[in-house]
């Protein structure tokens, strides 16, 4: 880690938003392994899993666009500091539902539905507040330190929640993610300041539905930038069935259960990690579409189809290394790319526009991995049990379905790098980079 950038002067509004950000997003993680889990041991389904995170995001993508016009002119910290207690608030009520042993699965998937709809309009309000807050020569630097923290939960979460699912139940973690929550809450509003945009006066004249449609005009009239998006959202339809599947598969395989889970998951944190610090300290690239879009192939390329053909921890491990490691070098670099280009008084509309349309592709990957999981793949593979190539190649028994289904989201991940790696609109990015960042 780069210890001149830490103590950076011009830098610690954004240390401390992002150290005390990073807290609360690990007690919210925690929580969200915990009921896959959890619901995972109720209903032994990968879309029940499924349907949690479909309706996290199913408000974030319906309501993007329009919360995003409004950040642009809501005060930023407030809007934070809201929509946060909101989500904060909706966890506890699962907390009481535990303790009063009514907490049903449709609790769940309601709650999820609150915690959506706050994150669609606290995520551009924090995304704008980030670039006020920070230099613009530290644009990429800071999207390394935010792939770190990143990286770093999701390696933390999988070793605390398992311990504190085992060995104090649902409620333990419920508790240390409303600490981790008021910890941040109380820096934010006591400790940072986040200047509101000088162009706000105007933009607080303009109707919602105006100011949602520049934000679609400005993709409209910025093709590189608007393929890139589309690029990622071809990208996380893969992905979000990747999501989907995994839970089902490694709970469910011999030699799996949540120790595999949890391994893996850990795994992905510790490449994620190790990528993000080599994100954070490296200067810009030369080209930065060309790291988007090699970072993506090889992600694809390796990953999926190490899943699909191991059939023991430490395979499944070094495919989750292989898979994630590029990933940082790919986020920072897509985050610099949107800084960069995108005005600073635009930013919250056209990033929630971003939103909308990078992200459409979840809820459904989501549904489709849950669904081909539960009812194709898993009834064909069980159907063609004695088949000698279907066991060498993925085994046998409830997993193996999974295990299959992974092969052909590899095959069909590398052929999307390849489809969008001929669009010369995105190429076209390199030759319009705003400004020579140094460092």
């Amino acid at each position: 880690m780069n210890i001149k950038l830490l103590i950076h002067r011009d830098l610690q509004a954004f240390l401390m938003l992002w150290i005390t950000q990073s807290f609360s997003q690990l007690g919210s993680s925690m929580t969200s392994f915990a009921l896959v889990l959890y619901l995972y041991e109720k209903s032994g389904s990968a879309l029940s899993t499924a349907l949690l995170s479909v309706c996290s995001y199913a408000p974030y993508i319906l309501l993007s666009m329009f919360a995003g016009a409004l950040s642009d002119t809501w005060n930023k910290k407030r809007t934070m500091l809201v929509c946060d207690s909101l989500a904060a608030i909706s966890t506890v009520v699962v907390f009481v539902l535990l303790q009063t042993n009514q907490l049903q699965i449709w609790h769940l998937y309601g709650l999820n539905v609150i915690n959506g709809m706050m994150n669609t309009v606290q995520q551009p309000a924090s995304e704008v507040a980030v670039s006020l807050i920070t230099p613009r020569r530290f644009y990429q630097k800071i999207s390394g330190l935010k792939s770190f923290s990143n990286a770093l939960n999701t390696m933390l979460t999988p070793i605390i929640a398992t311990a504190l699912y085992a060995f104090a139940g649902m409620q333990a973690i419920i508790l240390v993610d409303v600490s981790t929550f008021l910890f941040a809450f109380i820096i934010l509003w006591s400790c940072i300041r986040i200047p509101q945009q000088d162009s706000v006066s105007k933009a607080e004249k303009e109707s919602v539905l105006k100011a949602t449609g520049e934000g679609i005009r400005y993709l409209k009239q910025n093709r590189g930038i608007l393929n890139l998006i589309l690029f990622l959202s071809a990208i996380n339809l893969t992905a979000s069935a990747y999501n989907a599947a995994l839970p089902a598969m490694l709970l469910s395989r011999a030699g799996g259960g949540a120790t595999a889970l949890g391994w893996v998951t850990m795994v992905t944190g510790f490449a994620t990690l190790v990528g993000s610090i080599v994100a954070s300290v490296a200067r810009a690239p030369k080209s930065r579409v060309k790291v988007i879009y090699w970072s993506l192939l090889f992600s694809m390329s390796a990953e999926n189809f190490m899943l699909a053909f191991g059939k023991s921890i430490p395979v499944w491990c070094i495919g989750a290394i292989l898979g994630w490691i590029a990933i940082p070098l790919m986020g920072t670099n897509l985050g610099a790319i949107l800084r960069l280009h995108i005005p600073i008084e635009m930013q919250g509309r056209v990033y929630a526009t971003r939103n909308t349309l990078q992200f459409c592709t979840i809820p459904v990957g989501y549904l489709l991995g849950g669904f081909l999981v539960d009812k194709v793949f898993e009834p064909f593979v069980s159907e063609h049990a004695t088949n000698d190539l279907l066991i060498f190649l993925f085994g046998s028994g409830k997993g193996s379905g999974a295990a299959f289904l992974f092969a052909v989201m590899g095959v069909i991940g590398v052929a999307t790098c390849l489809v969008f790696g001929k669009n010369r609109a995105i190429w076209g990015l390199e030759q319009k980079e705003p400004m020579d960042e140094k460092y």
